[in-house]
């Protein structure tokens, strides 16, 4: 499987990846840097959108049901070399059903999550996985 994506930016402005028939538009001057994601805002939203997907898709094949699942995810930038690290996330699902297994879901997003494992080739991640019965 490939993927893929177009992104412009126009000088003293803003830029936009386009994914399939989405837009997203994201910070390059300082101007908008609080109303826009930067691009280290929009890497931690893949992340953390690569583990809600694996959320639903181990709710089919683990058998489960929930309601919703909403994470929250904190990183550290490093100075020099200027990068991420040390992710760390709180996973909160909310559901009634017995079959969730918190820690087999963390188990599976850990083996089979593309970015995550993608992420985890170059910095550390921390998670927890909560249920949370409504």
């Amino acid at each position: 499987m490939e993927y893929h994506v177009k992104a412009s930016s126009s000088s003293k402005s803003n830029a936009h990846i386009g994914i399939k028939n989405s837009e997203i538009s994201f910070v390059i001057t300082p101007e908008s840097a609080d109303s826009l994601p930067n691009p280290a805002e929009l890497f931690l939203g893949s992340f953390s959108s690569c583990i809600l997907k694996n959320v639903e898709r181990f709710s089919i094949l683990m058998n489960f049901e929930y309601s919703s699942a909403e994470i929250r995810v904190n990183a550290t930038l490093l100075e020099k070399p200027p990068r991420m690290d040390n992710i760390n996330y709180v996973l909160n699902i909310y559901s009634q059903d017995q079959n969730l297994n918190t820690d087999l879901l963390k188990k599976n997003i850990e083996k089979y999550g593309t970015i995550y494992n993608t992420v985890k080739s170059i910095c550390s991640i921390e998670g927890e996985i909560k249920k949370i019965s409504e």
